[in-house]
């Protein structure tokens, strides 16, 4: 079980990096294949401007399932990267390209600066998931033999089902974006907007749909014994994809986007899971989870890290995304929201101002006691106290760092 756990901590980010990360590469998807004129010109603003406040905070989960694989599983780790490192190469390269073209999208001058910056990034954007997604395939079709680039550098990656799976990822990650572009354009009230993204919705869900179906064919070609698996124990997962899927296209059908977007992630979710069940207990060929594990001292260790880092990480990403979705943050707040209000001069007032302050000094007051309690002391029930002191801290200080207003 505990070599195992950091595995599932991987695997959950892996699948948040494909939801909310695929999501980013298919804005870029959809910047790419705009077309020209000022129809074109309004849905790459809309791609882009959706995608602001969110777009670097996605790649927290890359670095995290690295991180977790390199520390846990060295050993798969490194046979891994090496054999693979063609395409992981390709990857980081475009996830550089994707940010650089970004930034620098700002400080273009004319319409042609622009749209070389935009070509940049929807190419960017094509070929990281598609690299990520042959990374995928390769592992899942037994193409990676434990050992320091023991597998071919270019066959073990360029195989029917890497190509397959490469090609499904950049897929999926349209259909995502058009969902949750779709949502956003409901709520900036652009009718435009709203139908040209709920066109690529229904176009893109059907496709992914179509390759995911052709890609279970190669599975069962390729693979026979990952196929075997998926359509037994990763059945329920395979059946609850198809059917959230399908659940989609018929809630952007009748424009219910809020819901959709749940729904396509769960679609999405679900396909990972589905892998993760068919190919457990096996990481590589002949390496099981257990074999691939570090010692149990290393496992607990990044087991608390990341429990102490989840303190501190999941509800600022969740404050993030909230004042995404509700249209707090990017071009919306500037055009739905006027001047603020000043404070009454009454007890609500004083008390707003106050309450930031106040639970300032009260972080501070839990990290001192957590600085006390964890360090200085050393029984059990001292160090008990401290945990709790810095989730205080961590609480405390969060809310005195959000603005009254954002509540």
């Amino acid at each position: 079980m505990l070599q195992a756990a950091p595995l599932v901590l991987a695997l959950a980010g892996l699948t948040l990096y494909v939801v909310l990360g695929g999501a980013d590469f298919g804005a870029g998807f959809w910047q790419l294949v705009a077309g020209r004129g000022p129809r074109g010109e309004r849905i790459r603003e809309h791609a882009h401007e959706a995608m602001a406040p969110v777009w670097e905070a996605n790649h927290v989960w890359l670095i995290f399932v690295l991180v977790v694989m390199w520390t846990c599983y060295p050993v798969a780790f490194g046979s891994i990267v090496s054999t693979l490192a063609i395409p992981l190469f390709v990857a980081g390269i475009g996830i550089v390209f994707r940010g650089t073209a970004y930034a620098l999208r700002a400080g273009t001058t004319g319409v042609r600066e622009q749209r070389t910056v935009d070509t940049v990034f929807g190419v960017a954007s094509v070929l990281t998931p598609f690299a990520l997604g042959t990374v995928v395939g390769a592992i899942a079709s037994g193409a990676v033999p434990v050992g320091n680039a023991a597998g071919d550098l270019w066959t073990s990656w360029t195989g029917a089902m890497p190509l397959t799976i490469g090609v499904l990822a950049v897929a999926l990650g349209a259909y995502l974006a058009a969902v949750y572009l779709a949502a956003d354009a409901v709520r900036r009230e652009s009718a435009e907007l709203e139908r040209a993204f709920r066109a690529r919705a229904l176009a893109a869900g059907a496709a992914a749909g179509v390759l995911a179906v052709a890609g279970l064919l190669v599975v069962r070609a390729d693979a026979r014994g990952l196929f075997d698996d998926l359509v037994g124990d990763g059945l329920p997962a395979l059946v609850l994809s198809g059917l959230a899927g399908l659940g989609t296209l018929a809630l952007v059908w009748v424009r219910r986007y809020e819901a959709a977007r749940y729904s396509a992630a769960l679609a999405v979710a679900a396909v990972v899971a589905g892998w993760a069940v068919a190919q457990q207990p096996v990481l590589l060929p002949g390496l099981t989870v257990a074999q691939a594990a570090a010692s149990d001292d290393v496992l607990v260790a990044v087991l608390v890290s990341v429990a102490a880092g989840a303190v501190l990480l999941a509800p600022s990403l969740v404050f993030l995304f909230a004042l995404t979705l509700r249209g707090r943050l990017g071009y919306e707040e500037s055009e739905a929201e006027g001047p603020a209000a000043p404070a009454s001069a009454g007890g609500v007032g004083a008390l707003a101002a106050s309450r930031p302050g106040l639970l300032a000094r009260i972080a501070i007051a839990c990290l001192v006691l957590t600085v006390g309690f964890l360090t200085l002391a050393d029984a059990g029930w001292a160090h008990a106290v401290g945990v709790l002191a810095l989730l205080g801290a961590v609480l405390t200080g969060f809310r005195a760092a959000v603005p009254v207003g954002a509540e």
